[in-house]
């Protein structure tokens, strides 16, 4: 019998419920965006609430793929930030259980996701927006539900403007309407006033059904033959009771899904991959024939074939090179000809190169068309992929940051997941469209957004794994004070309670060491260093390690002194800097390459130089406050010995 460990079903309980509640919350998220955008085709259209649902369930289906990796991200953040807030991830690293032995179950899953995910894309996906986008286009073509406004020009309904100055709610009478039947044109316009009328639908919900009382119906009678334009009749018609059928299709009708089926958003990766290889033989074999006519034009009136009779009749061989006694001088045919034909011979050969020009781009058209396609479908196919590894890359961005910033709940681990998720979103839209236009290559597109975000993953794992400070300020500081060399200043204080005295002989002698390996590094480095020594050489660096260890090995003895001024005296001496300036490469490759290069070189070498100039002036400055303290040191043992 299969048992799962302990540690994995608790990780698997930790991670499911808030999985299960960010997915939900990501794609009701999605959802509302889905509404904002196509709001005005639902609005005003009568549909029935079982049509919206059903829509609405296509469109929840469709928007998975968006939903799934956020979801993922939000709630490995959630998972391994509580955990860390919690202190369960340390108290398992301190009983020997690693952070990836934590992750293994979650990996587990994440790897049935990806699978989920992928058959998700293949099989269901294709079914779910073609079913939305056929319901969706039928919203589209149903007309307005028929809602005649007060005061104003209804024109919803296709050939008619309507207006009615007043409707009476609990009757349904419409007083004061003026009708403007427009289906014929507006010269042959027919207009309808009438003093009260009634509107309604017949059975069929296919016509509206006008009842007129006490009008008059103006008609345009232009279109009959025999009429001049200057002398237009018209008929005019006073009624009592009048009415009028108006074509207006007040049903739902749904369109066919084939024609959406057809379409690469409703074929699996077997239909894609079939429609691209159809379609590339087409180009190819076009483009074959295109080349082939391209090579086949015939050069001043000689043809490419040369036909020659056979015993099995015309055979059709290639023109061989026709030589010439003597090259032909075109220029001298052009001015030799009467004057008269020279505009003619330029026209002509204007004309034919403008008709050339536009037969190719016409067949450019074509051929671009096809490949338009083929991409199209190429991104489809790519997309079946890229939501498994999507499921993936952000699970092992997610559960080593959440780990690292130990934050729980839903503030700050929200925070980073939608700021992570808009920089996956501008990426992903950014080379989706630039593969749709051709400019990169499919693959290279589609995958970008997962070539970005992969590394980042790779770097959190590793961080989370060891330990590391990846948000720890201090350490950035540092790093850029190594890098760009900011000085840092010394604070000391007046110890209250000092457990070691401070030797006035020791204190001396180790000031006499430090002073000397800064009087020995002075002396070897008192002159400037050329390019090539700058570049092979450098400053020693295990010389100035040992220098700044010495200098804080004799601050932190003479920190113990109880004189102020010895304390303040310490305070001048600075905290030696390790900048790779000193010695920029220790691998001579690199170093020959600059010597080499000697240009690019040389903004590095003048830097380079600026710090190790820095560098010997706090030598010589360490040299000069060593000589100080000593001296005070002496002066107290003095003073000690009078008194």
């Amino acid at each position: 019998m299969l048992r799962i460990k302990r540690l994995y079903l608790f990780m698997l309980q930790s991670f499911l419920p808030l999985f299960m509640m960010t997915f939900v919350i990501c794609l009701f998220i999605v959802l509302m965006q889905f509404l904002w955008k196509y709001i005005d085709d639902l609005v005003g259209k009568g549909l029935e609430m079982s049509v919206i649902l059903e829509l609405f369930m296509y469109a929840a289906l469709t928007m998975v793929p968006l939903a799934l990796p956020l979801a993922i991200l939000l709630a490995s953040l959630m998972t391994f930030g509580n955990l860390g807030e919690q202190f369960e991830l340390t108290a398992m690293k301190a009983s020997g259980v690693s952070l990836i032995k934590s992750m293994r179950p979650l990996i587990v899953l994440m790897v049935f996701v990806a699978i989920g995910a992928f058959f998700f894309q293949n099989n269901v996906l294709p079914i779910a927006q073609t079913k939305m986008y056929t319901l969706l286009y039928s919203m589209r073509q149903k007309s307005p539900e028929l809602d005649i406004p007060e005061g104003v020009f209804y024109d919803q309904i296709t050939g008619f403007n309507i207006f009615v100055n007043k409707k009476d709610r609990d009757t349904g009478i419409l007083h004061d309407l003026l009708i403007y039947n427009v289906s014929k044109g507006t010269d042959n316009a027919t207009i309808i006033y009438a003093d009260s009328g009634k509107m309604s639908f017949t059975d069929d919900k296919e016509h509206l059904f006008l009842t007129l009382w006490h009008g008059e119906q103006f008609e345009n009678l232009r279109e009959q033959q025999g009429m001049s334009a200057s002398n237009v009749p018209y008929r005019r018609e006073t009624f009592d009771n009048k009415e009028v059928l108006i074509a207006f299709d007040a049903n739902f009708n749904r369109m066919d899904e084939s024609g959406m089926r057809n379409q690469y958003v409703g074929k699996n990766i077997t239909e894609l991959q079939a429609t691209i290889d159809s379609v590339n033989t087409r180009v190819d074999s076009i483009g074959d024939v295109y080349g082939r006519s391209i090579k086949e034009i015939p050069y001043f009136s000689l043809n490419y074939y040369r036909y020659v009779r056979t015993d099995t009749g015309m055979m059709a061989t290639h023109q061989s090179e026709v030589l010439m006694p003597e090259p032909l001088n075109l220029d001298s045919i052009f001015t030799g000809a009467n004057p008269a034909f020279k505009k003619s011979y330029l026209n002509q050969a204007l004309g034919k190169a403008k008709r050339a020009k536009q037969d190719y781009e016409f067949k450019s058209l074509t051929m671009s068309d096809d490949r338009r396609v083929i991409r199209r479908h190429a991104i489809e196919l790519m997309k079946k992929y890229t939501l498994s590894m999507a499921c993936l890359v952000f699970f092992f961005i997610g559960a080593p940051l959440g780990a690292i910033i130990r934050k729980g709940g839903l503030g700050t681990p929200l925070v980073i997941s939608v700021f992570l998720f808009i920089f996956y979103y501008i990426i992903d839209n950014t080379g989706y469209k630039m593969a749709r236009d051709g400019k990169l290559e499919v693959w290279e597109g589609i995958w970008l957004s997962t070539f970005v975000l992969l590394p980042l993953g790779i770097f959190f794992t590793y961080k989370a794994v060891n330990d590391s400070a990846v948000f720890n300020k201090d350490a950035y500081v540092n790093f850029f004070r190594r890098l760009f060399g900011t000085s840092e200043t010394r604070k000391l204080e007046v110890k209250e309670l000092i457990m070691d005295d401070v030797d006035v002989d020791t204190a001396i002698d180790k000031i006499d060491s430090l002073n000397k390996m800064c009087e020995q590094f002075l002396a070897r480095y008192a002159r400037r260093q050329t390019y090539i020594q700058y570049w092979m050489e450098g400053y020693d660096r295990r010389a100035i390690h040992s220098i700044s260890a010495t200098l804080e090995q004799m601050v932190d003895y003479l920190s113990n002194s109880s004189v102020r001024v010895i304390i303040l005296k310490l305070m001048e001496l600075p905290i030696m800097r390790h900048l790779w300036l000193y010695h920029p490469s220790d691998y001579k490759w690199l170093s020959w390459t600059f010597i080499v290069l000697f240009p690019v070189g040389i903004p590095l070498y003048l830097l380079g130089l600026r710090s190790q100039n820095q560098l010997k002036e706090e030598i010589r400055h360490i040299v000069t406050t060593d000589n100080e303290l000593a001296v005070l040191l002496k002066t107290d043992i003095d003073s000690s010995t009078v008194e």
